[in-house]
Parts: structure tokens; C-alpha cells; sequence
């Protein structure tokens, strides 16, 4: 009986002990989004026209060189290695001149040609990442790469797709602090574009809509692109009504994109806003420039023609980590 009196008298002691709430013990305060730049890094998107502040992107390695034929790795053609890398740089210096943190991602296997298309394997909530689970077999993985950076940096991942759910980060436009489209297409099935809306409602989004993206279009963001509170530049024959509709709802109003040619050949609104009102696109889309700076925007051209090779261009090449 003394050995068992002994016994409970030793755990009523370790109970009042720190580690079980006692003298000691302090709880955790506030919420994920109150440690974002402290315990987390600075992070998080709650529009897609707020001020760059940093964005992973992945220097083009070996792997563009290991290429033989386009076809397998869904490029439109074979790319200059040093070409591509010069450009690769240039876009790099251009983002950092402009006051943008650019984090380079690590190496990849030797297998993944497009890991510098970095938009596709995030994209960022308020609060921190949603990690893709990719569409085809031969970029099966990249997002692994994506994961482990963004880690590394200290950003907080919300969400990895699961099952057998299919999302790239390219799927998500972020309007406004009140409003996010999904897509739902070849890339983004609907099982995938389910957990990315549930992720974005999860962290107090109001209204998320998954909407349909339609043939022939690779993802919402050949669609649209949102450069200011109440400014959308978008593909009137491609854009889903859904997103026209909810969008003028919310005030946005809409310039079209001026050339078909432009839009098509010199992938013109596959473009990154800097600021409100301020974007840099492809080189060698003057029409759709004009149209910009007629509604009000500053324009910056980078040459990328060589990367654009590989199907993307500037956005697809910015995996945006923070916008203020």
C-alpha cells in the first residue's frame, strides 16, 4: 500500500510540472498569420496586382540539355541551353532591380526539363502554400523540388494535393482578398481543384470558385490576369463567363487582349504585375503594350524568346511567394 501511496503522490507532482501545464508553461498566442515574418517567413498572396516582394524561380540546368526530342517534354521546340540561361538571367536581374527578393531553387533530376516553370508547382494562400501534384508523367515530381524550397525559406505549407487529385499552381488566380477562381481542366482535375478551393476557404477566403477551363487552354491563367483593384486584362474568347460575371461584380472591369496573334504566338498575358498598374511581359507584343499603357499602365519588356520554347513565359517562370 506505501508503494502505491508513492505512486500517486510522484504523478500529482509531475502533473504539476511544466510540461503538463504547470508553473512553466506558456501557451502559444495568436494565429499562423500573426508569425508570418517572425517564427514564419514573409509570406502569403491575398490578390495577384499587390507589390512583389519575393518569388522562387529555378535556373535552367542539365536538364534542358539531356532533351532530344520536344514532344515528351510538351516543349514547341528544342532550346539553345546558353540562350535559355542568359535569358533566364536577365529575367532574374530584372526582378531584383526592381526590388523583388528572387529565391533560386535547387537542382533538379536530370529527367525534368520544365522545373523552371516554377508558377506550376504552388500557389500561395494568405497564410502560405499549396503544393501542386502534377497533370502530366513527364513533370511528375518537379513539385517535390518546389516543397523543399519553399521549406527551406521558412514559408508555411498549408496543403500538399493528395490522391488522386491533379492541381497546378497556374490553376489559381487570386482577384482580391475576397475572391479566388480555380480551374478545373486537363491539368486540374476535379478532385485536385476541390482541395485547392477547400485550402483557400480554410484560411477565410469568402468566395472561391472553381470554374471550367476551356479546350484548348492549359490553365485559368491564359485566361486572365488581374493588374490592379479593379483592372483585369483577359482573353474574351477563352475566359469563362463565370469569372467575367463574378469579377464585374466585384468592380473589375476588363480590357481585352488586342491581338489574337499576340496573345497566341507572343503569349502577351503571361505576364507578372509588379505593383498596381505595373507589369512585365514578353518582348515582342507591341499591340497589346499600347492597349496597356492607354489604360494606364507601366510596361516592362523582358526577351525570353528562347525559354518560350518550353510553352510559358514570364508568369510561368515566377513562383510568387509574397505580395503586400
Amino acid at each position: 500500500m506505501a508503494l502505491e501511496t508513492g505512486r500517486v503522490v510522484d504523478v500529482v507532482k509531475q502533473t504539476d510540472e511544466a510540461p503538463h501545464g504547470g508553473e512553466g508553461w506558456a501557451g502559444r498566442e495568436g494565429s499562423l498569420i500573426n508569425e508570418l515574418g517572425t517564427l514564419w517567413a514573409e509570406c502569403g498572396v491575398a490578390s495577384e496586382y499587390a507589390t512583389l516582394r519575393s518569388v522562387l524561380m529555378r535556373t535552367p540546368g542539365p536538364e534542358i540539355e539531356a532533351v532530344t526530342d520536344p514532344r515528351p517534354a510538351l516543349w514547341y521546340d528544342l532550346l539553345d541551353p546558353i540562350k535559355a540561361r542568359e535569358q533566364h538571367a536577365g529575367l532574374v536581374d530584372f526582378y531584383r532591380s526592381h526590388g523583388v527578393t528572387v529565391n533560386l531553387g535547387r537542382d533538379v533530376a536530370i529527367n525534368m526539363p520544365n522545373a523552371y516553370f516554377c508558377r506550376d508547382h504552388f500557389c500561395m494562400t494568405p497564410q502560405g502554400a499549396v503544393i501542386s501534384r502534377m497533370a502530366s508523367a513527364s513533370r511528375a515530381g518537379e513539385e517535390r523540388y518546389a516543397a523543399a524550397d519553399l521549406a527551406d525559406l521558412g514559408v508555411p505549407i498549408m496543403h500538399t494535393v493528395f490522391g488522386e487529385g491533379t492541381f497546378e499552381g497556374a490553376d489559381v488566380v487570386v482577384a482580391n482578398e475576397d475572391l479566388v477562381f480555380v480551374g478545373h481542366g486537363m491539368r486540374s482535375n476535379r478532385s485536385g481543384a476541390e482541395q485547392v478551393a477547400d485550402a483557400f476557404r480554410r484560411v477565410g477566403v469568402p468566395e472561391v470558385i472553381i470554374v471550367e477551363i476551356p479546350y484548348g487552354c492549359g490553365h485559368i491563367d491564359g485566361t486572365i490576369n488581374v493588374i490592379d483593384k479593379d483592372l483585369s486584362l483577359v482573353f474574351p474568347t477563352q475566359l469563362s463567363w463565370v469569372v467575367y460575371d463574378t469579377m464585374r461584380r466585384h468592380g473589375f472591369r476588363f480590357v481585352d487582349l488586342p491581338s489574337g496573334e499576340e496573345a497566341q504566338m507572343g503569349m502577351a498575358i503571361n505576364m507578372v504585375p509588379l505593383a498596381p498598374r505595373v507589369v512585365v511581359l514578353p518582348a515582342g507584343n507591341p499591340v497589346t503594350v499600347r492597349t496597356l499603357q492607354e489604360n494606364g499602365c507601366e510596361v516592362f519588356e523582358v526577351e525570353i524568346s528562347e525559354l518560350m520554347k518550353g510553352g510559358g513565359a514570364v508568369h510561368c517562370m515566377t513562383g510568387v511567394i509574397h505580395r503586400k
